[in-house]
């Protein structure tokens, strides 16, 4: 058997998942299992001691693009594991499994790409092999307190195939569904390390709405005093309308959709499944089941001009959801990662420049040059902790909000990056002692 050492470097501010369930998976198998977090532990080369192999988290781009430095520190076998995986992308468990099992010495592995697929019991995560909840994001009501959240999964994959997200680039409209009691006994061990709150992390909560409805029941009827938050689609929010009057009951404070832009060309480009006028109507729905939407953004795309940025912000300001969005979302850039589902399309055919391995995407210029720059300098503003959306509105040019519920007032997670933003100086810090090639590179100079 193997002593392996997993490695994750950014999961939302969350105890990460992605190192919970392999860690669990290979404990169960027989594996010595080491595990480090560096969204918040410095690197420290010595935990490689006695390390036969190691294996890193790629779940998003911003954790893969902050695993490129420590790449080049390791001298054992390396496999990279999740959505943006070299060495195993999407469904990773059993090659993770087969790879670890390899006889020692043995660095032979075969690069596998696996979407969604039947229910699987996977085991119990490995949450006491990672750093406490102490150290992660909590939850903030709205009420000036806080309280401990932990994040679980109750499936992977995506049965929309949005063309600008990197999940129908693998999974291919597939999900894989964890089991009800599964679900239950991992949310049990976060109770049991103080966690009030919950998110679902799946990509799209409302994938499986039978399945997400009996999780919620069973989460709820097993605890239930805790809070949840979950992700899902707009035209989700519409289309089961009825579920959110329960879900609030259940516990649900807020519900993060993909709001994109408000341009509806765009939007019909990215195949998201909504328009503007739908992002409005699930505002309002969710509103009224006394649930907080949150909207996720992605301002800058190729076809991004002055004006639907102005239409973005006004949009954000009449529906008071200047203390919803946090300002991250402000500098979003479209990502098409390998085999983005995008790349079919006509449209983005003339702004393509070629494909940038460290950048991990196809790269794109903006219509209007001046977006281009113009995303660049909100990349560093809102880098800055004191960045709202006033200061937002004065970078693009927008009139100042008329209407503001100061973001501290709503329910939302005191973590404020995102899966799509690039890494922050500070997120970088904390790799190979700070002595990485990207280490000093500011923000504003990313592309």
């Amino acid at each position: 058997m193997s002593r392996i050492l997993l490695i994750s470097t950014y999961e939302l501010g969350h105890q990460p998942v992605h190192l919970a369930v392999p860690a669990g998976a290979l404990r169960a198998a027989g594996h010595d299992v080491r595990c480090v977090d560096l969204a918040v532990e410095d690197w420290d080369p010595a935990v490689l001691d006695g390390v036969d192999r190691v294996a890193i988290s790629a779940t998003m781009h911003t954790a893969t693009r902050l695993a490129q430095p420590l790449l080049a520190q390791l001298d054992v076998p390396v496999a990279t594991y999740g959505l943006y995986g070299e060495t195993f992308r999407g469904e990773y468990l059993e090659p993770l499994l087969a790879w670890a099992a390899q006889p020692p010495g043995s660095v032979s592995v075969q690069p596998r790409e696996t979407g969604g697929g039947p229910t699987q019991n996977e085991g119990l995560p490995a949450r006491d092999l990672l750093p406490p909840l102490e150290r992660y994001a909590r939850f903030a009501p709205g009420d000036g307190t806080e309280r401990l959240a932990g994040a679980v999964e109750a499936g992977r994959g995506c049965a929309s195939r949005c063309r600008h997200c990197p999940v129908p680039a693998v999974y291919d409209g597939r999900t894989r569904i964890v089991a009800v009691d599964d679900v239950v006994a991992d949310v049990a061990q976060l109770v049991d390390l103080g966690a009030e709150h919950v998110t679902f992390a799946d990509p799209d909560f409302l994938s499986g709405p039978h399945h997400a409805r009996r999780v919620v029941d069973a989460v709820h009827a097993a605890f239930p005093t805790l809070t949840f938050d979950v992700t899902t689609k707009v035209e989700l929010v519409l289309r089961h309308a009825d579920l959110w009057p329960a879900f609030a009951a259940a516990g649900c404070r807020f519900v993060t959709s993909a709001v994109e832009c408000v341009d509806d060309r765009v939007l019909a480009i990215l195949d998201k499944g909504h328009t503007a006028a739908d992002a409005a109507a699930a505002v309002a729905v969710l509103r009224a089941s006394g649930i907080e939407p949150r909207p996720s953004l992605m301002p800058f795309t190729p076809w991004t001009t002055h004006r639907s940025l102005l239409d973005l912000a006004r949009f954000v300001d009449e529906h008071d959801l200047a203390g919803s969005v946090d300002p991250v979302h402000w500098s979003i850039r479209l990502l098409l990662p390998t085999g983005s589902l995008l790349l079919e399309t006509p449209e983005i055919r003339p702004h393509l420049t070629g494909y940038d391995a460290e950048l991990l995407g196809h790269q794109w210029r903006s219509i209007d040059p001046a977006m281009d720059v113009l995303q660049q300098e909100l990349a560093a503003l809102v880098e800055r902790s004191d960045a709202g959306f006033r200061e937002v509105c004065a970078a693009i040019g927008a009139p100042a909000p008329a209407r503001w519920t100061p973001a501290e007032a709503r329910p939302h997670l005191t973590e404020s990056w995102f899966c799509c933003a690039e890494p922050t100086t500070a997120q970088r810090s904390r790799l190979v002692g700070g002595e990485g090639p990207q280490d000093a590179v500011e923000l504003a100079e990313l592309p």
